[in-house]
Order: structure tokens, then sequence, then C-alpha cells
């Protein structure tokens, strides 16, 4: 099989939480020029659906937009009953969805927000992961991404819900390849800092400042380099890979 051939989608289903901006938008639209038709999930419909209009413009795919938020159990379900309506199967699942606040003490942390943090980061992913999975097992296979962070592996003391959750995250990641093998293949991407639309809040000066020294390749992300790494997963590229963490983090954190 040639290079071409690995990374291949065409005749799949791609459904991807978050997916209406940031590292969602760029697998997103990865996965649609790689030939699959792609369900785009986050909380703003109107979002969703301006991406679905340029996947559909741009490649030619089927996009369909849906709004959820992954942190609640019934819009998950109906979200996947959604895309099972449309598309009659789900061969890859991106579990990219995620929050991230952040606080001045550790004690001034409350419990709605404590619970919000982990139901979208943990909560959500697990259940859509039940239920797309089994049905993938079911059927003829396919693969399960969960999108981690780096704080999963260092957390800083003004993110310890998050970084808690996403070590869960990274867990869950082993468990699931247990549970659905062998026909799914569950695998976990762990980002560094990338330059997407949340970065338009942070004071760059610092930022880069502090990626020359304390990140080996000197710099934050750009969105469409945790492509390959998406790519790779989602594909037959991946065929014996499962249960693995991948960091993509330009060196942050070694």
């Amino acid at each position: 099989m040639d290079a071409n051939q690995l990374f291949d989608l065409s005749g799949k289903v791609a459904l991807v939480t978050g997916g209406s901006r940031g590292l969602g938008r760029s697998m997103v639209l990865a996965f649609a020029r790689a030939g699959a038709d792609v369900i785009i999930a986050s909380r703003k419909l109107d979002s969703c659906e301006e991406l679905a209009a340029e996947v559909e413009r741009t490649t030619g795919r089927a996009a369909l937009p849906v709004a959820c938020h992954v942190g609640e159990w019934d819009q998950v379900e109906q979200l996947a009953e959604a895309a099972y309506k449309r598309f009659g199967r789900v061969d890859v699942l991106v579990n990219n969805a995620g929050m991230s606040p952040l606080y001045d003490r550790v004690v001034d942390v409350t419990e709605s927000l404590y619970d919000k943090v982990l139901d979208v980061n943990l909560k959500g992913p697990f259940r859509l992961s039940s239920i797309v999975g089994t049905r993938m097992a079911e059927g003829d296979g396919g693969s399960i991404v969960m999108v981690s962070s780096t704080a999963s592996q260092h957390s800083g003391a003004n993110i310890i819900p998050y970084g808690a959750a996403k070590a869960g995250l990274n867990n869950m990641t082993l468990g699931f390849a247990k549970a659905f093998a062998p026909k799914v293949r569950v695998n976990c991407i762990v980002p560094g800092p990338f330059l997407t639309d949340i970065a338009k809040a942070w004071d760059m000066e610092s930022f880069n400042a502090r990626a020359a020294t304390t990140i080996p390749l000197g710099r934050g992300g750009e969105p469409d380099e945790i492509v390959g790494a998406a790519l790779y997963f989602a594909s037959a590229a991946s065929s014996f890979t499962t249960g693995a963490i991948l960091t993509v983090s330009g060196g942050s954190g070694i």
C-alpha cells in the first residue's frame, strides 16, 4: 500500500467534537480532504454550519453540523443518534472538545466550575466513546482518537482540575483500547501549546519569550500541525496501533 492509500479516508465518516474551531477545525478539514464525510459538533450551531458549508464547497464531502454540549449526557446521546441517522455509521470519532478555565487561587474553585471541567473533558468523551465504540465494535470497526493535553503530564497550579481530567482521558484511552479490541483502535494525542483562537487572549510577547527557552522547537504550534497525528490515528496508517499516547508539543515538558 502506498502512502496516499495509507491516509485515504474515502468512504469513511468522521465525527469531531469541538470541531468548529481551533484544532478541531483543522482536523475536520483534513479528514474531508482525505475523503471522509464529517460530523462537526460544538456548542455553537452557527459556527458548525459555517464550517460545514466550507467543507462541502471546498471538498465536495457531506458535512453535518450538530449543536452539542458534550458535558451533557443527553446531548451526547443525541449527537450520536444524529450522526447514525444521517450517515448510518461512524468510522472515526475524535473527542476534541475541552475547556480549561484559569483561576487565581485553588481554594476559590467552586464545585460548579470543577464539575463543568470534568464533565466536558472526561464525562462527555466517556459517554460518546461508549456509544460509538460499541457500535463500531459490533459493526465494521473504527478508530477513536482522544485529544488530551500536556497538562495531563505536568499540570500547572492554575489548571489542576483540567490537568486531572486530561490525565483521566489518557487512562481512559487504555481502557477503551482493551474494551473495544480487536476491531476498534483507541489512541490519544497530547497537544502542547498551539496558537489557536484561544491564543488571541495570551500575552504573546511573554509567551514567545518563554517558548524560546522552555520549548525545544522554540515556538507554539500552528493548528494544522496537529493534522499529521490525527490522520495517522484515523486512517489505515495506524492499523497496528492502539492504546498509544502521542505527544505533539514541540518538545514542551520534556
